[in-house]
């Protein structure tokens, strides 16, 4: 029988006897042992052997759930057949399947087999990559809705799914004495109660609101225009449409241009000059052991320091391949931790992407947003590559989840820093390095609609609390829930029978957890402006970063990493818990909600 840590109560007790003689301990080991006894109690060893044993059923239950509302995802993408195939332009035929069926059409998108007719036509599979393309890169307005409606109520079954995971986490936070699952999950975070997560919340909605309505109406009056009415309502399924064709017109992008200066290879080097640059490091490469990379096109490299020698190991696994963990990840494979007065734990961590095209690093070119989760991607590996904690339970990103986002989010703005990209970025055959005007365009379309983008993962993270927070009898059904919360926090209709939730698998590995990407954004925005933007690649920003925040992982208090990093004007207290300063975020974008 499988031995759960929660039951071992000699363990328990010694960590608890350790906090007691904390006197004896350095501040880390205090901190260490206190965070430890706060892991046992979670996992309910507190409680008598009969609700021990129904915590460990429910954590089992719970991991079960996930995995079967992420296999349902992939099972079930949800399709819908377009005839005749004409409505769907060209440049998406590679995302779609070309379908026939019996006609007593004549038409040229016909064909006789065995003297019957068949008309051609094509089946969208409205997985998320295919149905955003479809709905950014199709005029027409009823194939957008047929796509919309289906990949947002696909699958169906995790609506059951959902249902039971969430009386699941709920009877979960009440054995271990909590009202519901929200407070479970917040209380270890610098927010540490849902209402201090929802109070800031809602503060950013309002600030966020004016501006996000001002761009809704600026969608559909170029609807209007465009369709030739004068009224008319606009849907959903015309956002991402309307918007694509009004960043083009404006600033004349070609995904295709911009990736020709973002060859893979010297993306790479991008990550070498940060380092480079702000921490005076070098990525050597590394031979592999026999066996040591699951796959031949892993690299590994060593994060070198002259004076400190090596920092740490990075392996590199970029390209997409069946069966491979999809989309982008920063996984820690060993944390650092100190061994002795004399040795050291180097930490070793694994970046994983899945960049399509070939495997010859010279010829796959990346889009901008691809370069953009590289750099996201980097940061996390450079908060454990960088971390030297002396226990392992600390290192680099095993911070509380309000803070984890926060150096992955900043070193988003080096990817679209002009005094970054020029250091790497530049074309694929000229080597001309990227022109700063189309980086100017770049960055002035990244600004379109930034406010209704930034209401989104506020309304996304109001979801994640509700559904998590208190529970009414009998329990609401999520689909109401979801459209009660998006006619109150967005000026967007919810469409009737859409069951969007059913494929957001933040709730799973967040769960009530979401807003914490909102306080990093929060918390980038203030140490971008007030320590990296006036030189974003000096050798001072990066000491500062590294000394006094990434090398520090989760072994001191986060507000105090925060505030010994830029001073004031980083986060406020607000009823026994933490919430970030906004007023950076709100300078950034030009918001005027706030007072």
């Amino acid at each position: 029988m499988e031995q759960y840590l929660n039951t071992n109560h000699i363990l328990y007790e010694a960590v608890k006897r350790a906090e007691r003689e904390s006197y004896l301990l350095t501040e880390e080991a205090q901190r260490a042992a206190r965070y430890l006894r706060a892991d046992f109690e979670r996992g309910g060893i507190h409680l008598c052997s009969e609700k021990l044993d129904r915590v460990n059923q429910l954590n089992i239950e719970i991991s079960q759930l996930c995995r079967e509302f992420n296999e349902n995802i992939i099972i079930d993408p949800g399709s819908v057949d377009i005839f005749p195939s004409s409505r769907i332009p060209k440049n998406l035929h590679h995302l779609v399947k070309p379908i026939y069926r019996a006609t007593s059409s004549t038409s040229r998108e016909s064909l006789r087999t065995n003297n019957t007719m068949k008309e051609k036509g094509f089946r969208i599979t409205t997985d998320p990559h295919t149905l955003s393309s479809i709905l950014q890169c199709t005029p027409d307005n009823e194939v957008r809705k047929m796509a919309y409606i289906r990949g947002n109520s696909a699958p169906r079954a995790n609506l059951g799914v959902l249902d039971k995971l969430i009386v699941a986490r709920h009877e979960l936070a009440q054995l271990i004495g909590d009202q519901h699952y929200s407070e479970f999950s917040l209380k270890p975070n610098m927010a540490s109660s849902p209402l201090v997560a929802m109070s800031f919340l809602q503060e950013m909605s309002k600030m966020v609101r004016p501006s996000a309505d001002e761009e809704f109406k600026t969608i559909w009056n170029y609807k209007r225009e465009k369709c030739g009415q004068t009224s008319g309502d606009l849907e959903p399924w015309d956002e991402a449409y309307y918007t694509a064709m009004m960043k083009s017109s404006a600033f004349n992008l070609d995904s295709s241009v911009v990736a020709s200066y973002f060859p893979l290879h010297r993306c790479i080097e991008g990550l070498k000059v940060l380092v480079q640059s702000l921490f005076g490091a070098t990525f050597c490469s590394v031979p592999l052991a026999p066996g040591e990379s699951w796959h031949p096109n892993v690299l590994k490299m060593s994060l070198h320091h002259p004076e400190e020698g090596d920092l740490g190991y990075l392996y590199l696994d970029l390209y997409s391949r069946k069966g491979k963990y999809p989309g982008c990840a920063h996984f820690a494979i060993k944390g650092g931790r100190r061994v002795s007065e004399t040795e050291y734990q180097l930490p070793v961590v694994a970046l994983v992407c899945n960049f399509s095209g070939s495997h010859d690093p010279s010829t796959v070119r990346l889009n901008h947003w691809e370069v953009e989760t590289l750099f996201h991607e980097f940061g996390h590996a450079l908060h454990s590559l960088l971390s030297r904690t002396d226990y392992q339970h600390f290192s680099g990103t095993r911070v509380v989840l309000d803070l984890a986002e926060t150096p992955s989010n900043l070193f988003e703005y080096y990817a679209w820093d002009y005094r970054v990209l020029r250091t790497f970025a530049r074309h694929y055959s000229t080597g001309e390095v990227i022109p700063e005007k189309l980086v100017e365009s770049m960055q002035d379309a990244r600004k379109m609609f930034a406010a209704t983008e930034l209401q989104r993962q506020i309304f996304y993270a109001i979801i994640d609390q509700t559904i998590f927070g208190e529970q009414s009898t009998p329990p609401e059904d999520t689909s109401s829930i979801v459209a009660d919360l998006k006619k109150k926090y967005t000026s967007w209709k919810h469409v009737e029978g859409t069951h969007w939730q059913t494929r957001f698998n933040h709730l799973l590995n967040y769960g009530a957890g979401y807003y914490s990407y909102l306080y990093a954004k929060c918390f980038a925005a203030t140490i971008w402006q007030k320590l990296c933007q006036e030189d974003p690649l000096s050798l001072t920003t990066g000491t500062a970063l590294r000394t006094k925040f990434l090398q520090h992982g989760g072994a001191k208090e986060p507000a105090d990493l925060l505030k010994d990093l830029v001073g004031d004007g980083i986060l406020r207290y607000n009823n026994g818990g933490i919430v970030p300063d906004i007023r950076s975020l709100c300078d950034e974008m030009k918001l005027t909600g706030r007072k």
